[in-house]
């Protein structure tokens, strides 16, 4: 699983942008994973996983 987002640019962190195989590895069942990044846009955006 991942968490991917739709509309904010990762400029710094495309680590975060949770394209599983892509950009990070996918998060095991049972593991946790946390998200930082820095939002510089104001808008609607969305995410899923």
């Amino acid at each position: 699983t991942t968490v991917h987002w739709h509309g904010l640019r990762q400029f710094g962190s495309n680590q975060m942008d949770g394209v599983g195989g892509i950009t990070e590895c996918p998060i095991t069942p049972g593991a946790t994973k946390v998200y930082k990044f820095k939002a510089t846009q104001y808008g609607t955006f969305w995410d899923h996983s």
